[in-house]
């Protein structure tokens, strides 16, 4: 274990400004200045608290000030460390008597959207949730609707994150947001009706809805997300991004999801609402989901995918209690189902609180991560939807766009976006690239996005080489 290093700081209360501002300053140039080396461990909040003489909620704040900028590194349990931002990748040692293996290629950056954190969890949390299922015994006639006693959690997890007022009985327990998607469908659609999906938008949501023989509807969407004066008034489901519209990053109004409530009310229109990734806020007060607003003309749909792991395979289903039987009721006849010891797992997390505790984490986490993006991508191009989420959209001439692609490919960053190199946005075009911040870690956001500005900055001004095709298309991940 590293030592924890004593940290020789004083702090005044004759001074204007805060103690936690005192305290995170000092730290913050102390690390600049060599005092903390990387990798070095800080005291606990508590120790350091009786140190200084001081409340530890004043040092609580400024270690989690100096993680959601990045300085600072921790893990569950193991303590508060200096960040290393620069830490090359540890070189893969060779098995004893193991042939050596063929040089690989240079590690890849991968700055694409949709794809969450999945290397730091609680291991410990992980293997009791699992234990705890495997104790029971498997069974023979599971319920389309989902385990009761995780419909019951899932609507106090609902309540407590998105103040979302389901109870069990409107609640589906699905494989994710592709499943969830499907099971709409199912019961909502079939050849003759018409569904309306954002454009630019999810491309998983307009497969599912044309596998099942609708007709789909590109519906436009602005800085704000979906525009309701655009919308026809003969859609039968309209799907919709609205806490953090994928790719564009708009967030939908109060004053326009009501107009939105009201267009579906008029005309019969059932929503469904992607929630997948609105967890995740920076700077910004949470909005209502519009499922909360009028839970008979939305159908929400959730996932784990994004908070834990896509792998896991969990997701929700919330509506009306009869629109959810009647899924349920399709659901059956198609034979299909979410695994019961994989709900059971679920159920232990969320029991015991490791759940929320983990997504506290990665709040903290991909905060750091939207903080770096800001800052070396800010000067170079206008940014949208950085208040929340796991993606931005860098705007760039749309000259630049394949091109920076390309360079940055080259040197071992992968971006990608739906349609990659042109947004309509409303009534005007709008070029650029969605830059995800989900999958790698702090430092090779860092890296990457250090890249991607050098290479706008070059290209800009003409030091570049000639145009290249631009690359193919690609899409946020499924859930």
């Amino acid at each position: 274990m590293r030592a924890i290093v004593d940290l020789p700081v004083s702090l005044t209360r004759e001074s204007e400004v805060p103690l936690t501002t005192q305290l995170s300053d000092w730290l913050r140039s102390a690390m600049l200045n060599g005092t903390l080396a990387a990798g070095e461990r800080l005291p606990s909040s508590r120790g350091l608290a009786d140190q200084l003489g001081v409340s530890r909620t004043v040092v609580t704040e400024a270690y989690q000030q100096l993680y959601a900028e990045g300085w600072l590194d921790g893990r569950h349990g193991s303590g508060t460390f200096v960040a290393d931002l620069e830490a090359p990748p540890e070189p893969a040692r060779p098995v004893p008597g193991q042939v050596a293996a063929r040089p690989q290629e240079k590690p890849r950056i991968n700055l694409t959207p949709g794809e969450p954190w999945v290397h730091d969890y609680d291991i410990a949390a992980w293997k009791r949730a699992w234990r705890k299922a495997a104790d029971l015994p498997p069974g023979n006639d599971p319920d389309p609707h989902g385990l009761p006693y995780l419909r019951d959690l899932l609507a106090a997890h609902l309540r407590r994150a998105r103040a979302v007022p389901a109870g069990p009985e409107n609640i589906l327990v699905t494989r994710g947001t592709g499943n969830g998607l499907d099971l709409v469908a199912l019961a909502l659609l079939g050849h003759g009706t018409r569904a309306g999906v954002e454009e630019p938008g999810y491309r998983v949501a307009r497969n599912v809805f044309k596998a099942r023989g609708a007709e789909v509807v590109p519906c436009p969407v602005d800085e704000d997300g979906v525009i309701v004066e655009a919308l026809p008034d003969d859609l039968d489901v309209l799907y919709t991004t609205p806490a953090h519209q994928y790719p564009l990053g708009g967030r939908l109004p109060i004053p326009r999801r009501e107009r939105l409530l009201a267009w579906a009310r008029r005309t019969g229109a059932m929503i469904v609402e992607d929630d997948y990734d609105a967890e995740f806020r920076y700077d910004v007060a949470p909005l209502p989901a519009l499922y909360g607003l009028d839970p008979s003309r939305v159908v929400l749909l959730g996932t784990l995918s994004k908070t834990l792991a896509p792998d896991i395979g969990v997701g929700w289903l919330v509506g009306s209690e009869e629109l959810v039987d009647a899924i349920a009721v399709k659901r059956e006849q198609v034979s299909d189902r979410t695994s019961g010891p994989v709900q059971q797992a679920v159920v232990n997390l969320l029991e015991r609180g490791d759940l929320e505790r983990h997504l506290r984490r990665m709040r903290l986490e991909y905060a750091r991560r939207r903080a770096a993006v800001v800052e070396l991508l800010g000067p170079v191009c206008s940014l949208r939807g950085d208040t929340a989420g796991l993606h931005v959209l860098a705007e760039l001439p749309a000259r630049l766009v394949p091109r920076v692609v390309e360079a940055a490919a080259e040197r071992g960053v992968s971006l990608d976006a739906v349609g990659r190199e042109r947004y309509h946005l409303g009534p005007a075009r709008v070029h650029g690239l969605v830059i995800g911040y989900g999958s790698a870690s702090l430092a090779d956001v860092r890296r990457g996005c250090r890249i991607v500005a050098e290479l706008i900055t070059e290209l800009a001004t003409g030091r570049d080489s000639a145009p290249s095709a631009p690359p193919t298309p690609g899409g946020r991940a499924a859930g």
